[in-house]
């Protein structure tokens, strides 16, 4: 059986997912509260739709020190 293919999901999809602002997603980013982003190219970057559901599946407790 094949593994699901985790999607990369720009800005839009995950301000759009989890209700938050461009800033505060960045500031979160910034305190390790929520997943950093990774380099798809050298000017556009995305997330994991994985590491957002995690996160969506408990905001508060989330921690990138797990990643």
């Amino acid at each position: 059986m094949t593994e699901p293919i985790d999607r990369i999901l720009r800005l839009p999809a995950v301000l759009d997912a989890t209700g938050l602002s461009r800033a505060t997603l960045y500031r979160k980013i910034n305190q390790g509260t929520f997943p950093k982003q990774i380099a798809i190219s050298v000017r556009c970057s995305g997330w994991r739709e994985s590491a957002v559901a995690e996160w969506l599946r408990n905001p508060i407790h989330y921690s990138c020190a797990r990643e």
